[in-house]
């Protein structure tokens, strides 16, 4: 029996080298004796069937239980990015954000509890949490990744669900090659604003060359990206029931968003080899990118007549219809950079030595300004001036099949660029300014609550991230152990928000302009007779803010969530790491495995703000200068330590086959939102919370109080995890396995919402926010409180309860996970030689999962399957994949930029690729050319879906198919 180096894998992995030089996954781990070399044949494998072959020896020859992805896999498909290859993989499934497949679930836990590396160094993303969006990353730059799904004493980079290495190529290692790549896309979503198309392309320029002996390797990548996104939303603010039990929207909220995505990327990497003991690497990435467009649509609230029907299948009039048109700029701009040196040193042919050192920084600006138009300034007209709809409601959500009253919306000389609702409650402190003759239609003047014309909403986001590696590691002469690997890992990292929001009003209030009269560009008309609402005026969202019809007003010292939500944190965390391999012979049985340990050290703080309201009615600003007061800064944060412990062993137990078990303890660092110091208090000004009392609070009938807050001393979550994986592999190719895993959920972060006294808060010393005639107020019409029954005559100086919620997060939650993987990649030629060159891979995965208060773990859902069917023969190659995923929990960003959570419905996604390439057609100016199509979301399913608890559609977006001509050139 052959020991481990020389096992059977790794003669796997040698006969296709030709393919695997490139791959760093392979690149990076030991090479088999020279010996085994010369005796075996070298065989250039390509194609779908040698990049199966590739991910196998990954797979086959690792200690760990892992999955693996080659060059062919993601430097030939036509892939955008690196997402899309990664979400086909047995037990990761995708998440589409904007038509896109962006985030990465492994084994039920979303990408911010998944650790990400770039060559094995921790990858930073650019949103407001640890998880990477993947589709940054372009396909074009990538030559391997794999992803370890048990534990690893050297992974530094470690999640709950496991660890994704993503890797770039090592020159010296790779053939010599200059390659071209061009990629024409379009989007079957049609382009529902007139500015836009749907319309898109890729091109890429990659080369490899060695110099000096080829002791010199320069590798560079360069892509860029222009691709379209189209998507219709359907949205509702919730639904309402009768006493028929009648079911209608409360709100709506339906618009159609246009954005293009402009990304460009630059990968290098310097490779310096003078002699065998001596290697050094420089690599640099650099993503720039911006994701700009439009949303245009309705958002408003729902009265009803003439109901009939039951339930959700409930048709009628929507009456005193007063829509907001909401033209929405979007714009998202960032920039990626990542350097790494790295450099090994052969002390002897049993010692290496090696140091690495990483410097990464990102910074994000993300905006979405608001601007509003209607049929008339709010209070300025009266409800017999508003129109009406005609709708159709199902558990679909509702359709409108006829209106009146509403024709201003297509015509822009009609159509006034003011705001139609009464949205100007933040706007209380500079009440005086809004101050004017002016009258209602009700008899009493304008003021400040119907100033609100739109919201200019934005956020930057910085981060930075250093990282230094010592190692050392060397094989051992003993009878079981045959290696060790000990070091040292530090990382500084530094991340800043900064929640940003302007609230803006027209220049002539209270009088309102047209569009036409306004000075603003109108481009065209919007379609939105896809949801019953005929075509609306489009103009330029952006022109109100740059052309001076906006007067602007900072709302950070007017709405308090706006500090609570801008925060600093720093991590310094250091890890001391050790693990030696074993490997042994029981009888004709191979054993080999690894034991290992890591301790880890973190020093964790953050910096906020407690937004509060002031006596002065402005948000911590008591002197009213724009700076933020001393005794609203927070300052907070924690050390501790991890001993985390792991251990795998792999036996091949008769030939080909394989039982791998392993046990570790895994931690996850908790999300940087919910580690902020910052927080705020806010009051609902709604006159039937402000007439409830403390009794009714307590009997849950809400109140006009909340306060929110982060957590600095949040520990990470934590797992103790146990895998146990058979696997057979067939002689020449294609292997099925099935996997077990749980995970003992040990810390899990939970959200706390104890009842406070607002007057006297027992968490913040006793602060006593109350802020006379800010927090109460005179009635200027009746009330009656629809839950204590209660008659306020206008007039009445009505005073708020004193008790609310105090939303917080904290450790202590504790829950499990149990899984089964099964995985079967098929070649039909061990089925019969006429069926050679088609195959099967499929994969389905099971998950349990159980959180002692209920809830759901975001990523997670209960079954994932894929399948990929393909045919390949002398170049030519046909394949089709589905991806299959149950409901899931996730996030999605909310009002005030903050994240919020949100339930999407599954979703399967079907593509298909047919290509050809021209290496063996005998025509020789074409043997480097590759041609294919590609298409994704045949089926349309991919949607993002939301329901309430009655099934009913509260949020749905439509993305449509994609379509992708692909050519890729190489000169050698």
């Amino acid at each position: 029996m052959n020991k481990h180096k020389n096992f059977k894998p790794a003669m796997l992995s040698l006969a296709i080298a030709g393919a695997i030089a490139s791959n760093g996954a392979v690149a990076q781990q030991s090479t088999p004796d020279t010996a085994a070399e010369d005796n075996v044949e070298i065989i250039q494998v390509s194609g779908i069937r040698g990049s199966l072959m590739r991910a196998q020896a990954v797979k086959q020859d690792s200690s760990s239980i892992v999955e693996a992805i080659s060059a062919e896999d993601i430097g030939k498909l036509p892939d955008s990015s690196i997402a899309e290859s990664l979400a086909r993989l047995p037990g990761l499934a995708g998440e589409r954000v904007g038509g896109r497949t962006s985030g990465i679930s492994v084994r039920g836990f979303k990408e911010d509890f998944v650790g990400t590396s770039l060559n094995g160094r921790e990858l930073i993303g650019i949103g407001d949490n640890r998880g990477i969006e993947y589709d940054l990353y372009p396909s074009e730059i990538m030559t391997g990744a794999t992803i370890y799904k048990t534990g690893d004493a050297t992974l530094i980079t470690q999640g709950l669900g496991g660890t994704v290495d993503l890797q770039t190529v090592r020159p010296l290692s790779a053939s010599e090659t200059l390659t071209v790549t061009g990629v024409y896309e379009a989007n079957q979503a049609p382009a529902d604003n007139p500015d836009f198309d749907d319309k898109g392309y890729r091109y890429s320029l990659s080369f490899v060359e060695k110099f000096a002996d080829d002791t010199i390797g320069l590798a560079v990548a360069i892509a860029h990206t222009t691709t379209p996104n189209n998507q219709r939303k359907y949205g509702v603010w919730g639904y309402s029931t009768n006493d028929d039990g009648q079911i209608t929207p409360s709100g709506l909220d339906l618009n159609a968003q246009s954005t293009e995505l402009k990304r460009d990327t630059i990968s290098t990497v310097l490779q310096f080899q003078p002699n065998d003991s001596l290697n050094i690497v420089a690599d640099y990435l650099q993503i720039d990118f911006e994701d700009s467009g439009v949303l245009r649509g309705f958002i408003e609230p729902f009265a009803t007549a003439n109901l009939s029907g039951t339930g959700a299948n409930t048709s009628g009039t929507q009456i005193e219809a007063n829509p907001v048109l909401r033209t929405d700029p979007l714009n998202k701009d960032g920039e990626l950079r990542a350097f790494g040196l790295n450099v090994e040193y052969y002390l002897n042919d049993d010692w290496k030595v090696e140091v690495d050192l990483a410097r990464s920084d990102a910074d994000k600006f993300e905006q979405r300004a608001e601007s509003y138009s209607g049929l008339g300034r709010s209070g300025a007209l009266s409800p017999g001036d508003f129109g009406s709809r005609t709708f159709q409601m199902s558990s679909e959500g509702v359709f409108f099949t006829g209106q009146s009253g509403l024709d201003a919306f297509s015509d822009p000389n009609s159509l006034q660029l003011t705001g139609p609702q009464t949205w100007g409650g933040g706007l209380a402190n500079l009440a005086d300014q809004f101050e004017t003759t002016q009258l209602r239609a009700s008899g009493e003047p304008f003021n400040y609550l119907n100033a609100q014309d739109g919201f200019n909403n934005f956020f930057t986001i910085k981060e930075e991230l250093t990282q230094f590696k010592f190692e050392v590691e060397g094989n051992l002469d003993g009878e079981i152990f045959n290696k060790i690997t000990a070091g040292l890992h530090f990382s500084d990292r530094y991340k800043d928000k900064e929640n940003n929001g302007f609230f803006a009003t027209a220049t002539v209030f209270p009088d309102s302009q047209s569009v036409a009269e306004s000075g603003v560009p109108v481009v065209g008309l919007t379609d939105l007779s896809w949801a019953g609402l005929g075509f609306v005026v489009a103009y330029d969202g952006n022109a109100p803010y740059n052309n001076g019809y906006y007067t602007q007003n900072n709302g950070g010292f007017l709405e308090p969530d706006r500090f609570g939500d801008t925060y600093i944190i720093e991590e310094e965390i250091t890890t001391i790491y050790a693990k030696a391999d074993f490997e042994y012979e029981m009888g004709d049985m191979l054993i080999f495995g690894n034991v290992g340990a890591q301790y880890v050290d973190t020093d964790q703080t953050s910096d906020g703000t407690l937004g509060v309201i002031g006596s002065n009615f402005r948000v911590c600003d008591a002197d009213s200068d724009s700076v933020i007061d001393a005794d609203c800064a927070i300052t907070d944060g924690a050390s501790y330590s991890h001993f985390l412990p792991s251990f795998s062993i792999n036996a091949e137990v008769v030939e080909d086959l394989f039982v791998r078990f392993a046990a570790s303890t895994t931690i996850s660092r908790a999300r940087l939102d919910q580690m902020k110091a910052s927080g705020f208090v806010k009051f609902d000004l709604n006159d039937q919370f402000i007439t409830l009392r403390d009794e009714d609070v307590l009997a849950g009938a809400g109140s006009p109080w909340s306060k929110e807050a982060g957590n600095a001393q949040l520990r990470p979550l934590e797992s103790n995890n146990y895998d146990i994986s058979i696997e057979k592999y067939f002689e020449d190719e294609g292997y099925v396995a099935a996997s077990l895993f749980y995970k003992d959920l040990v810390n899990l972060t939970r959200q706390a919402s104890p009842t406070i006294d607002f007057t006297n808060d027992e968490f913040n010393n006793g602060a006593d926010y109350f802020v006379e005639g800010f927090h109460n107020r005179v009635l200027d019409v009746d009330v009656t409180n629809s839950q204590n029954g209660i008659f306020y005559p206008a007039g009445t100086n009505v005073f708020p309860p004193s008790l609310g919620q105090f939303s917080f997060f904290e450790d202590g939650l504790e829950g499990s996970v149990s899984g089964l993987e099964l995985t079967a990649n098929i070649p039909m030629s061990i089925l019969s030689d006429a069926l050679d060159g088609f195959g099967v891979v499929a994969s389905a995965t099971f998950i349990d999962a159980e959180v002692d208060d209920g809830s759901s773990i975001p990523g997670q859902s209960d079954q994932i399957t894929s399948l990929v069917a393909y045919y390949e023969n002398e170049g030519f190659e046909f394949r089709v994949a589905m991806t299959d995923r149950d409901e899931y929990t996730t996030y999605e960003r909310g009002g005030s930029n903050k994240i919020t959570e949100a339930t999407r419905d599954g979703t399967q996604v079907v593509d298909a690729q047919i290509s050809y390439d021209f290496e063996n057609s005998g025509i020789e100016h074409l043997e480097g050319l590759r041609v294919s199509f590609q298409a994704t979301n045949l089926l349309d399913d991919a949607d993002q879906v939301s329901r309430d608890d009655n099934g009913i559609v509260t949020t749905r977006r439509e993305f449509g198919p994609s379509y992708m001509v692909n050519f890729n050139y190489s000169f050698y």
